[in-house]
Parts: structure tokens; C-alpha cells; sequence
């Protein structure tokens, strides 16, 4: 446990080092963009109705900075950013309170993220590699281009 004394955690400390507030602000701010990027977490605001509060409406308007190149850089996730835009309009906040709409978005997320790579014309299909079964030529000389 830290003690109130403890000069790393006084308020004091952070008016008196503004590098060390702005980076924790980014680092918090940062962290909680790239929250928005779970269908899960987005839901579970939503049915708190905390995407209802004009507040939070506001703080998320604030938050569309971060799709600026000097700060987009730093997030890991891309979902993040378009969940973000998504959350800028009141019928989208107001669906994520269903559950069907959160497992639709967490569905239209996965097909994204297992796609995303995916060459046109090359098979990634598990399902079946006789080339006869699934009407796929051969892919063994063909270019990745």
C-alpha cells in the first residue's frame, strides 16, 4: 500500500512535471481507444448506459484526435478507430445495447481480421484440398501480385 506522503503519487508531483501528466494522459487516453476495439467492452457501456450520457458523448467526440497520423501510429488495433467513428452517431450506441448487435459486430470483426491478407484467387479454405473437390487449379506457380 503507498503511503499519502509517498512524493511519485502527490498531486503536487504531476502539477510540478507537465511531461510526466501529458504522458500519462496520453498513455491512459491511448488505452482506452484501443478498448473501444472490443465488441464486448463496447456492449457492456452500452447496456450501463454510459453511451447515453452526454458527457461520455462529448469525451468520445474529443477522443477523434487520435485518428490523426501522429497519434494513429501508436494504436495496435484498427478497429479501435473505426468503433470510435461508429460511436460518434446515437443509433450505433443504442444498438450495441442488444446482444445480437454486439455478436454481430464481434462476427463482422473476426471475418475482417481472418480476410484482411487474403489474396484474390488463393484458397485459404481448410476445409478441403483435393484441388478436384473444390474447383481450384493448382496455386503452386501462380503470383502473390
Amino acid at each position: 500500500m503507498m503511503e499519502a506522503s509517498d512524493p511519485a503519487q502527490s498531486p503536487q508531483a504531476t502539477t510540478e512535471d507537465p511531461r510526466a501528466a501529458n504522458r500519462d494522459k496520453f498513455e491512459i487516453e491511448l488505452e482506452f481507444v484501443q478498448s473501444l476495439a472490443n465488441p464486448y467492452y463496447l456492449h457492456s457501456l452500452a447496456q450501463q448506459n454510459i453511451l447515453d450520457q452526454p458527457a461520455f458523448i462529448n469525451y468520445l467526440e474529443y477522443l477523434t484526435y487520435w485518428k490523426e497520423k501522429d497519434y494513429a501510429r501508436f494504436i495496435h488495433y484498427p478497429h479501435a478507430l473505426h468503433h470510435l467513428d461508429l460511436l460518434q452517431h446515437a443509433q450505433f450506441r443504442s444498438e450495441m445495447k442488444k446482444d445480437e448487435w454486439r455478436e454481430y459486430l464481434n462476427q463482422k470483426q473476426y471475418d475482417h481480421w481472418r480476410t484482411w491478407r487474403d489474396y484474390p484467387g488463393i484458397s485459404t479454405s481448410v476445409a478441403s484440398t483435393d484441388p478436384q473437390e473444390t474447383g481450384v487449379q493448382s496455386q503452386q506457380n501462380a503470383p502473390f501480385g
